[in-house]
């Protein structure tokens, strides 16, 4: 179903990307006054003169070869300056996704195993708050809590302005490893944690009510009470026969937040100044950047579909029950 999905989503885009109000050649040259002439020409050098079905089609065929077309604003292909900036966002997102595996399924645990209790009540309450805030008014509270009054945070960027990283990756944390700069990893992480944790605060609230929830499903098994029956320890019968098969409904919905983590993240990187996929995609939409918009798009979706594959796949493992043979 991979390639149906993706094709859909060329379509798709491709189609909306069009019915997007506005003229990409002016706003491509701003305040400059074109006349009737020249702008037809810069329409046809464009491609846009063309009808949608042919330009539909001649897009395709780019896509098949691996070609995403080139910038209208920055005239750089759009598959190297996705590449370019891919790695920021891949960092934001998995930093972001580790915080809410490491903070929500613990958090779902402890709620499970005091069901009904104050501390229960209060996990649950946080998570359903976590959940109901929209991510750019988060963003914006901890960045005038946390950075503007308090100065913990820096309000943008992703490492200080001293350091310097030649030939880097793109991934900062590594590059300021392998740099050997002192206080470069502080500076890296620094900048990384608030952005991180705002992305990661709706996946978090998400994981901790799913992990509650077929944790109590779980522990009222049988298989549960017969281990409680032999005398093994809390711990034991919690982390090994419970948590297992309460894993499954888990790595289910963690596949799914890391798909919407790839969309929160286009606002999370425009509030913290993140230079990545998300802020450059923004940006290619006021600009009118009909191949960048779509090139975006088709790198997110291609994303997602390979993570609910992944997903598919784990499942298996964690359940041999499962299989997906007729």
């Amino acid at each position: 179903m991979i390639i149906p999905s993706l094709a859909g989503m060329i379509v798709l885009t491709f189609a909306l990307v069009h019915l997007i109000p506005g003229d990409p050649v002016q706003m491509m040259l701003g305040e400059r006054v074109l006349g009737d002439a020249e702008h037809a020409h810069m329409m046809r050098v464009l491609g846009l003169d063309q009808p949608l079905h042919v330009q539909l089609l001649d897009y395709i065929g780019k896509v098949v070869r691996g070609d995403l077309g080139t910038s209208i604003a920055t005239k750089q292909p759009v598959v190297a300056e996705l590449l370019t900036l891919l790695p920021a966002t891949l960092e934001l997102t998995v930093m972001a996704m580790t915080l809410a595996i490491l903070i929500g399924i613990p958090a779902g645990i402890f709620a499970a195993c005091h069901r009904g209790s104050a501390i229960d009540h209060t996990i649950m309450a946080l998570s359903l708050s976590g959940y109901s805030m929209p991510v750019f008014w988060w963003g914006l509270l901890l960045i005038l809590g946390l950075s503007v009054n308090l100065g913990w945070t820096p309000v943008s960027g992703r490492v200080g302005v001293e350091f310097f990283f030649e030939d880097g990756t793109g991934f900062m944390l590594i590059d300021a490893v392998a740099s050997g700069q002192a206080g470069a990893l502080k500076s890296a992480l620094i900048h990384l944690a608030l952005p991180a944790f705002v992305l990661g605060t709706n996946p978090m609230a998400v994981i901790a009510r799913m992990t509650r929830s077929a944790m109590l499903e779980t522990m009222d098994e049988d298989y549960v009470r017969t281990a409680r029956a032999k005398g093994l320890r809390n711990v034991r019968v919690i982390g090994l026969h419970a948590l297992r098969n309460a894993m499954i409904p888990v790595i289910t919905v963690i596949g799914l937040q890391v798909g919407s983590l790839v969309g929160g993240a286009i606002l999370t990187e425009t509030i913290f100044s993140w230079p990545g996929v998300g802020r450059w995609l923004v940006d290619s939409i006021f600009r009118r950047d009909y191949p960048a918009i779509q090139g975006g798009v088709l790198m997110i979706a291609t994303m997602i579909i390979c993570i609910n594959l992944a997903v598919d796949v784990i499942y298996a493992l964690l359940n041999p029950r499962i299989s997906h043979r007729r």
